[in-house]
């Protein structure tokens, strides 16, 4: 059975940093792609970043240029976010997409306040 565990989330101050990362375990085949979504308080779940095997990378507007999405040779995806802003705050849900599946984590708390 795949499973996607999330880690790194926490509070922060606003213009700080967090880095997100997502293991993927029991997992026999590298994702076609891999992303990171969020969903904030009465708020739809909303795509944060994305990274396709070949390391084609997409990003929302609202994060250019602070968000910076890379995985290894495995299945494991990073989310490195600095300039952290209020806005940003939400859970954080890694995604792995398979041949014919996806896949989602249970999602980390990322709370930016001072």
């Amino acid at each position: 059975q795949v499973q996607l565990v999330e880690s790194g989330g926490g509070l922060v101050q606003p213009g700080g940093s967090l880095r997100l990362s997502c293991a993927a375990s029991g997992s026999i085949f590298r994702f076609v792609a891999m992303g990171w979504y969020r969903q904030a308080p009465g708020k739809q779940r909303e795509l944060v970043a994305t990274i396709t095997n070949g390391g084609i990378t997409n990003y929302a507007d609202s994060v250019k240029g602070r968000f910076t999405i890379s995985r290894d040779a495995k299945n494991t995806v990073y989310l490195q976010m600095n300039s952290l802003k209020s806005e940003d705050t939400a859970v954080y849900y890694c995604h792995g997409r398979g041949i014919t599946t996806d896949y989602w984590g249970q999602g980390t708390q990322v709370t930016v306040s001072s």
